[in-house]
């Protein structure tokens, strides 16, 4: 079996094609490899193609009107990118960048949106996808507007721990390593104001930084100065802010 196939029947967005439509889709579609920091597409490229990454993990950006990186989200395998083109995007308005060594599925924009005419279920999967990330990016923005460098950053922590964190032995620890630079692109600040919020976190116990890592010591503290209650783990799971257990967040 394809390939292809096999990475298109496993996605969530196109396991629910008849078997026949999937193996039109795989035949239509091409897989590239990139290494960490390549482009897959900058701004204003021809938006022919809706994405599927592989392997390795891609990172959604555009730049600031002063030139500065903005990170609007994280593509992790499995998941399907560039998907506005579906909806009369004729260009590409941000770019995507490999983090990590990637391979990608590139299909084309042609069957997919000739598919979503006739099969009004993958319509509605992909409107979907375009209003969460769109309800993330804006609530990220609100974020970025109304609160502190120390706020925007507790905010990310907790995102990330929602998105990536991981229970391990009565801790949570974060499968995604980002550095200070990163944080800082993700939430409109710089390498060294994250630096320094970083270490006043430590200094108040709240945290603690050792090789490459910040595990959070006192999770319900560094939630309650964002008036957090509750923080909701991968695959539906919440951690109750009065326990006291260690999380780990790569960096």
């Amino acid at each position: 079996m394809p390939e292809n196939y096999w990475h298109l029947s496993k996605c969530n967005l196109f396991n629910q094609m008849q078997p026949e439509d999937i193996r039109t889709l795989a035949a239509t579609s091409r897989v590239e490899s990139f290494k960490r920091g390549d482009s897959i597409y900058l701004p204003q490229d021809r938006a022919d193609e809706v994405l599927l990454l592989v392997s390795g993990r891609i990172k959604i950006c555009h730049l600031t009107p002063d030139g500065k990186q903005s990170i609007l989200v994280f593509i992790e395998p499995g998941e399907v990118f560039g998907e506005l083109c579906l909806f009369d995007h004729d260009f590409r308005e941000e770019y995507a960048e490999a983090t990590e060594n990637s391979r990608v599925i590139f299909l084309p924009r042609k069957f997919l949106s000739e598919y979503m005419d006739s099969h009004s279920h993958m319509m509605r999967a992909f409107s979907k996808l375009v209003g969460e990330r769109r309800l993330r990016i804006e609530k990220r923005l609100r974020n970025l507007l109304f609160h502190s460098n120390r706020e925007r950053l507790i905010f990310l922590l907790i995102e990330l721990l929602e998105q990536y964190g991981q229970e391990t032995d009565g801790a949570v620890e974060l499968k995604i390593k980002l550095s200070h630079q990163e944080m800082a692109n993700i939430i409109g600040s710089t390498r060294e104001t994250v630096t320094v919020v970083l270490g006043e976190l430590q200094k108040e116990g709240i945290l603690e930084i050792a090789r490459r890592r910040v595990k959070i010591l006192q999770l319900d503290l560094l939630a309650s100065q964002v008036h957090t209650s509750r923080i909701c783990l991968p695959e539906n799971k919440s951690m109750p802010l009065a326990s006291q257990s260690p999380v780990s967040v790569s960096y």
